[in-house]
């Protein structure tokens, strides 16, 4: 059996399991540790390292969820066998320095990402239990393309739960799925004529923005007030189109009220257009009972609903979809069934098994728990430190908050203030096509962050913000 003895930082920015997973699994591929090879028990592992088992667990199950490791009972944990071209190249080859991409890097200790989640929470026990149990199901079916729509009992399982949980009305034929929103942005783009604009939430989501005018589609800011997308802007502007995300809308936050939900199906039915009904965060609500998606409230085929799993199992598996009204239906089977399907069919069928047994609904109200208090202690956090010097925006839905910063200073300067104090957020400046002439408003995610590190790093903020006021 070998040892491992890897230098984990209890006070590092990067959780103690995922030092420790990082660590292994380069160890796997660089062929230190060799496949086939015994892995230390999870009770050793942890006794070696003085750490606690729920760590070496977490960090073996994401190894076992990637293939890295396999486990065989009453044997232990071993190294699978992995193909020597994922080994690196020898050390002794020349290598030429790459200026890097830093764009990425987590190199705060407190990083309010609204891209992130609680990691700690997913299942992966259940999950790899439920990959494996897939790849018995028919191995060889797994290594085709598969129906480009997806498959067909992954679309059951989804079309049952967007009826249960938001409302949405269509059946697993109308459904498409696909490895990313910015993928489905991709064959909206044509479906749709491109001739007509689409109107577009300002400030609103700029990577779906760049995304339809890559494809040739070009869009036109639409402003807000307090209930989403104005109707009287829309209607005097000369889109047919119109992509809003109701649920949350992004960044504001703000919940489309049922009444502005009708005037914008009304006003998509008046230009005989398509409303792309974004439902980012719908999964996620903190006060009141949720309301229905627009889709489930449009009797004339007019909305384009899209969804995504990536803000509530894990974001590198890049599983979206988009349900069609029965005209677009139509287009899209009589020119778009070329593209092939980019998601892994034990992907889809590993995420069908999740579904069909119960344990995504199971994770889903766990998640819900887990970020409801999680938004508690940001709320009771900025109300604490900041009190009246900022003001919260957009706090009933989401895995994000708006707070406009009562103080006359430039965004950047805001950063810089809050870097200095290994506090990551995030500008809303990004977000608008023109210039927003207010005070600074900065975005907080919370998904990816302790209950502790939301209340640490809140108040690390206050202090480079306000300290000396």
């Amino acid at each position: 059996m070998i040892d491992i003895t890897p230098e984990l930082n209890p006070q590092g920015n990067e959780p103690l399991y995922s030092q420790l997973y990082h660590f292994i699994k380069e160890e796997i591929r660089s062929g230190r540790i060799p496949s086939g090879e015994k892995l230390p028990s999870k009770r050793k592992l942890s006794n070696h390292l003085s750490i606690s088992q729920n760590t070496v667990i977490t960090a073996y199950e994401q190894l076992m969820a990637e293939g890295y490791i396999t486990s065989q009972p009453r044997k232990g944990v071993f190294v699978s066998l992995i193909q020597e071209d994922l080994h690196p190249a020898s050390t002794n080859a020349p290598t030429k320095p790459v200026e890097q991409d830093n764009s990425f890097s987590d190199s705060m200790k407190y990083d309010f990402s609204h891209g992130k989640i609680d990691l700690a929470s997913f299942p992966f026990s259940i999950w790899r239990k439920l990959s494996q149990e897939a790849l018995f199901y028919d191995q060889s079916e797994f290594f085709l393309t598969g129906h480009p729509q997806g498959e067909f009992l992954l679309r059951e399982q989804i079309a049952k739960y967007l009826y249960q949980s938001r409302g949405v009305i269509c059946s697993p034929e109308q459904l498409v799925v696909g490895a990313g929103t910015q993928y489905m942005i991709q064959f909206i783009s044509l479906l749709l004529d491109g001739g007509d604009l689409v109107g577009f939430e300002e400030p609103g989501f700029h990577r779906t923005r760049t995304a339809f005018e890559d494809h040739h589609i070009k869009t036109v800011p639409i402003p807000l007030d307090e209930h989403g997308i104005r109707i009287d802007m829309l209607e005097n502007s000369n889109a047919h189109n119109a992509y809003v995300t109701p649920s949350h809308q992004f960044p504001y936050g703000m919940i489309m009220p049922i009444s502005r939900r009708l005037e914008l199906l009304q006003w998509a039915n008046e230009r005989n257009g398509y409303i792309i009904e974004d439902d980012y965060d719908g999964e996620f609500r903190y006060r009141g009972r949720p309301i229905p998606a627009l889709q489930g409230l449009d009797a004339n085929q007019r909305v384009i609903y899209l969804g995504t799993f990536s803000k509530s199992l894990i974001p590198s598996l890049r599983i979206s979809y988009m349900v069609l009204p029965e005209p677009l239906l139509q287009v899209y089977l009589n020119k778009l069934t070329i593209y092939k399907q980019t998601v892994s069919r034990l992907h889809q069928h590993t995420l069908y098994l999740f579904m069909k047994n119960g344990h995504w609904e199971t994770h889903l109200n766990r998640l819900r728990t887990i970020y409801r208090k999680k938004h508690q202690i940001l709320l009771a956090s900025i109300k604490k430190y900041m009190q009246n010097r900022v003001e919260i925006i957009g706090e009933h839905a989401g895995l994000h908050i708006l707070i406009k910063v009562n103080k006359s200073i430039a965004e950047k300067s805001l950063i810089k203030l809050g870097n200095d104090y290994q506090v990551k957020f995030y500008p809303t400046s990004v977000y608008y096509v023109s210039k927003d002439s207010g005070l600074p408003k900065i975005l907080l995610g919370f998904g990816g962050l302790s209950e502790e590190e939301i209340e640490e790093g809140i108040k690390k903020l206050s202090q480079a913000w306000f300290e000396g006021d």
